[in-house]
């Protein structure tokens, strides 16, 4: 039986160490081959600090090779750039790769071994693990109880307030409700009013499509759950983004799947499609969830050369896409950009959707909702498949919900028929467009140690939290009046422990308070001091 998901080859092991974050460091240089390893980690000196919680006086002190490299490779499985369960080259090939001695290299595997971080067996190789008997942070952020509204700033849902429109949208919805009030009022597939608007949109956006190939659901969440439950019998692997949004990652454990975690490119640079190439190929999963638009939490927005690549070579491996839409009606431009209702998004211009390589939804089914564009507490999502992929959906539906809410559904529809879906998301854009420059401007004010890439579109900031552990901090920050969500829940087996997501759900002043707070926060976690919680170890703040 393999004890890995993946593997990595010696030149693209020596590539990730070379690009690795460059720790800030201070002392006296190491010795020769020390300094070797330094530069194939791309730092001046060997990295020790960072989200482990090495302290300042260790940070200063001369690491020997094998060390600087463990610590290189650790910080590698921690912020996700190699996923767990990764088998590494052998030693004599990562050596030559490095151009160190072996010996090294077999000291630093040792180091990882005894540290947890590092599992081999004869014949079979080593593969990358994380540190038994601690609990993995990767259940869902709770809601935030009502009474606690008043006193702590939530940061933990990437999704704003309803607008005024709404009660437009619903006043339409009543009038239109009487003949539906007649029928018993359970509509598997969905409304056939809405799933004809939702269709005659992806026709309009270049994607011809029938009613046919439109089920609605109740959110995009309980898309995937629906899609899950039916493509991939448990045991399955299901490739994902490395991060990616934690409650579908909850999501696809609790359904059974084995999770193979093919990372992101840096800086918002789209997908890693050598990454994706061997992991389709050397895992052949079942099905594959990707964010295509404006991921959560990274902000990514893949190009559309991007997506053709990714679809043919889905298609090749008999791999299902699952394409989340959920942020795509949320292309806000680059930072300092000023929307116009007609344009929505200066200096950004839309990739193509990811079904318009794949018409027939047999390769590519995409999920949309309208929790980030209109309102999440409308609870309505829609998948678009292929016409036999929705029959069978709706008819496992009568085992599961029976079907969306009614009311919601005509409104949803009285929006999409007229003018008030493009208005409503052209403030949409506005309100998370001006929300964006608030955060970032706060963070760089009260955080100027933290590191983050300004996404065009969506949501989400991921942040490196300047070598401190996001877990922590984020528990901190709850003591503290102000509630993120910690890297390790987007992450598979613990990392992204150096991350927090904040959403631009906050404007001014709310967003200098909340960063004022995340300050403390990291004062608190740097200080070493104890952070006290009620919160259960399986409770990720």
């Amino acid at each position: 039986m393999a004890h890995w998901n993946s593997a990595v080859g010696a030149a693209q092991l020596a590539r990730l160490l070379g690009s690795q974050h460059p720790v800030r460091r201070e002392g006296p240089g190491t010795a020769r081959e020390s300094s070797a390893v330094a530069g194939a980690l791309g730092v001046a000196e060997a990295p020790v600090a960072g989200v482990s919680g090495v302290d300042t006086a260790q940070a200063t002190r001369k690491v020997p090779a094998y060390r600087s490299l463990a610590e290189g490779l650790r910080l590698l499985v921690l912020e996700g750039r190699i996923p767990v369960a990764t088998r590494l080259p052998a030693e004599r090939e990562l050596a030559a790769a490095l151009s160190v001695s072996r010996t090294t290299v077999a000291a630093a595997f040792e180091a990882l071994r005894s540290d947890g971080f590092l599992e081999s067996r004869r014949g079979s190789g080593s593969w990358t693990t994380v540190p038994a008997g601690k609990p993995l942070p990767t259940r869902g952020l709770h809601p935030l109880p009502p009474e606690n509204e008043g006193t702590v700033i939530d940061l933990g849902c990437a999704a704003l307030p309803a607008q005024p429109l709404m009660n437009e949208a619903f006043q339409s919805a009543l009038a239109a409700l009487p003949p539906y009030a007649h029928t018993h009022g359970d509509y598997p597939a969905g409304l056939p009013v809405l799933r004809e608007a939702l269709a005659d949109r992806y026709t309009a956006l270049g994607v011809p499509t029938m009613p046919q190939q439109i089920m609605v659901t109740t959110g995009a969440l309980g898309g995937v759950g629906a899609l899950v439950r039916m493509l991939v019998p448990r045991g399955e692997r299901i490739a994902v983004e490395h991060p990616s949004y934690a409650n579908v990652l909850q999501l696809l454990r609790e359904t059974g799947g084995r999770l193979v975690p093919v990372p992101m490119a840096s800086h918002l640079a789209g997908w890693d499609l050598p990454a994706w190439h061997r992991t389709l190929r050397e895992s052949a999963p079942r099905l594959a969830y990707v964010v295509p638009d404006f991921h959560n939490p990274t902000g990514t927005l893949a190009g559309t050369e991007q997506r053709r690549e990714l679809v043919a070579a889905a298609r090749a491996s008999g791999t299902v896409l699952i394409a989340d839409e959920t942020m795509a009606d949320l292309p806000l431009g680059p930072p300092g950009a000023t929307g116009t209702p007609s344009t929505g998004s200066p200096g950004l211009e839309m990739p193509r959707p990811m079904a318009s390589f794949d018409p027939g939804g047999s390769a590519v089914i995409t999920v949309g909702s309208v929790s980030k564009s209109i309102w999440a507490g409308m609870r309505i999502g829609w998948i678009r498949a292929a016409p036999e992929i929705i029959r069978s959906l709706t008819a496992a539906r009568a085992y599961v919900d029976l079907g969306s809410p009614v009311l919601e559904q005509l409104a949803v529809a009285e929006l999409l028929g007229g003018n008030g879906w493009e208005q409503a998301v052209t403030e949409r854009r506005a309100r998370a467009r001006e929300n964006r420059e608030a955060l970032t401007a706060a963070l760089r004010d009260h955080l100027p140690d933290w590191e983050f890439d300004v996404p065009h579109g969506g949501l989400t900031l991921w942040v490196r939290t300047g070598g401190l552990s996001g877990s922590r901090i984020a528990e901190a920050g709850e003591q503290l009046g102000v509630r993120v969500p910690s890297g390790p829940r987007f992450g598979v087996d613990g990392a992204f422990e150096g991350f927090v997501r904040l959403p631009f759900t906050i404007g001014e002043p709310l967003a200098r308070e909340a960063a004022s707070r995340l300050a403390a926060a990291a004062d608190l976690v740097r200080s070493g001091a104890p952070t006290p919680s009620d919160v259960p170890r399986s409770y990720v703040a």
